[in-house]
């Protein structure tokens, strides 16, 4: 038996969804505007998670090209039937004309590769799948009432799926609203049959402080619908803003080889106040079956610092889980591009990497030269040498990314008079303010950069002659996150270079990233 600790996917981890194949575990979660798109994760216990791929991974699957922050891909299902692997998705936001909605893709192994995405015709968000024990497939999800009775109602609607064709068929079921009057966001929905009967989980109330899951039971997949009485099954909305955990909801529910059940679902941990710059992270709760209800952590009622899986051994390091510490390498599954692939402006470079300067800026909905991992710890230092021999209007250095309107930078910079300074900037709904500046005596030597996070101080330190960094400025961490900045991301760290807007042919060197969390566990 062993002890997880929740969260089990700490950092910007949202809408958790889980199937088991044999005795392994998968796993995926929203990724909104970042690329590749929804990480695969495996386990054979719920206890070790190691990513092993992404779903949209290559040109061509999807174009993220105007997406703005937090848009993109929303709340994928993951299921497996008869040896393939099914994720259906949202692709939310995308300019007039182009394609969106919600879509499936399939394929025999979770690493990869996955077709291209066929597009479904039904709107809204946040599409589930399920397999039926008779053959057929039905698919559903959310979608704002068509006929509300109260402002933002939605309603969950079921339809018939041709495996074959893709295509959805025969009827559609509108089978629930929610199971409180006057209830937002019933969405989220996932269907399973257990000793015959067909459950509906779904979560309502809108994903922050009020997030809710509710459960509802019926005879027939397309309903009716009754709900559990003691709905909602498992929130924290009731305990007040002054908990480790809120806005709790989005469950997947998944049996184990020994018959036990388990529930991933979202839920966010606020530090400095109620801001959670981690974002929505993935936790684990036991789920026991009483009356012909499912209970979730049952004799708790609430998400546990740890539980205990009793098939699982002792936990093994995982990169997902943030237990890993140093320099990121370039074949690492944690770093990430803004809406379309690093291989356009990065070439790995033993630890680091060689970037192509873009016109492209980190204000514009388009792909600038980033890369960036999550911030999975509250107290982290993430330090890089860059060597940037730039022109005049040029910048290279590390962002904390919330959004294009919402970030900070600590960069080398080159003036048009030719001076090179590192200067901390804070944009913050899209203003633009220096908060430090620091020459650099070196014109093409190496500069070591360093965010330090000590809870909500995000303080920006350089060194520009080799020696030990000095403090540039300090920003304020509740500036940027998604209570302050709007939107469903955590933070983001990385590198970045831009001309500003002008032709360049610019190479800067990232010799490496490092990701050094102050304690290696996850925060409290």
């Amino acid at each position: 038996m062993a002890r997880v600790r929740n969260p089990i996917l700490p950092g910007c981890y949202p809408d958790p969804s889980v199937c088991r194949v044999g005795d392994s575990f998968y796993l995926v979660t929203s990724t909104f505007e970042y690329f590749p798109g929804l990480p695969v994760f495996h386990s054979t216990d719920l206890v070790s998670w190691q990513q092993v791929g992404h779903v949209i991974d290559r040109p061509g699957q999807l174009d993220y090209q105007g997406l703005r922050y937090s848009h993109g891909l929303f709340a994928p299902t993951i299921r497996h039937h008869d040896g393939v692997f099914w994720v259906v998705c949202t692709l939310v936001g995308t300019p007039d004309g182009e394609p969106g909605g919600n879509f499936v893709v399939t394929a025999t192994d979770p690493a990869g590769p996955w077709s291209d995405p066929v597009w479904l015709d039904e709107d809204g968000i946040d599409p589930s799948i399920f397999f039926d024990d008779d053959g057929r497939v039905w698919l559903h999800g959310t979608r704002p009432a068509r006929e509300p009775t109260w402002p933002g109602q939605t309603e969950v609607w079921v339809r018939e799926l041709d495996p074959v064709s893709r295509k959805l068929t025969g009827t559609e079921h509108v089978i629930w609203h929610g199971a409180v009057l006057g209830a937002v966001w019933a969405e989220g929905p996932h269907l399973y049959k257990v000793d015959g009967a067909y459950y509906l989980l779904a979560a309502e109330g809108g994903t922050e402080f009020h997030h809710a899951t509710s459960v509802a039971r019926a005879e027939s997949v397309t309903g009716p619908y009754v709900g559990n009485r003691s709905n909602p099954v498992l929130t924290h909305r009731h305990l007040g803003r002054g908990m480790e955990i809120v806005g709790v909801g989005h469950a997947d529910l998944v049996q184990a080889v020994d018959g036990s059940w388990w529930a991933v679902l979202l839920g966010m941990r606020p530090y400095g106040g109620y801001h959670y710059n981690l974002g929505r992270e993935t936790f684990l709760v036991p789920v026991v079956w009483e009356d012909g209800w499912p209970v979730f952590a049952p004799g708790v009622g609430r998400i546990p610092d740890e539980v205990e899986v009793p098939f699982a051994g002792e936990p093994r390091p995982g990169e997902a889980q943030g237990s890993t510490s140093g320099v990121v390498p370039p074949g690492s599954l944690r770093w990430t591009s803004l809406r379309g692939p690093a291989t356009e402006f990065a070439t790995p470079d033993g630890q680091g990497w060689t970037l192509a300067v873009r016109p492209a800026t980190l204000t514009e909905p388009i792909t600038p030269a980033f890369l960036g991992i999550r911030q999975q710890h509250q107290d982290v230092d993430a330090r890089a040498v860059v060597v940037a021999p730039l022109a005049p209007g040029e910048e290279a250095g590390l962002v904390v990314r919330q959004n294009e309107r919402d970030h900070v930078t600590l960069a080398i910079t080159a003036g048009d008079d030719g001076t090179r300074r590192v200067r901390a900037m804070h944009r913050r709904a899209d203003v633009e303010t220096v908060i430090g500046e620091l020459p650099t005596p070196a014109p093409d030597g190496p500069v070591t950069l360093v965010v330090s996070t000590r809870g909500q101080e995000y303080a920006l330190l350089a060194a520009p002659d080799g020696g030990e960094p000095g403090l540039v400025a300090v920003a304020d961490g509740t500036t940027l996150d998604s209570t302050a900045t709007g939107g469903f991301t955590g933070v983001w760290l990385g590198v970045y270079a831009t001309s500003n807007g002008r032709p360049t042919s610019t190479r800067v060197r990232v010799e490496h990233l490092s990701y050094e969390p102050r304690a290696l566990s996850p925060p409290r």
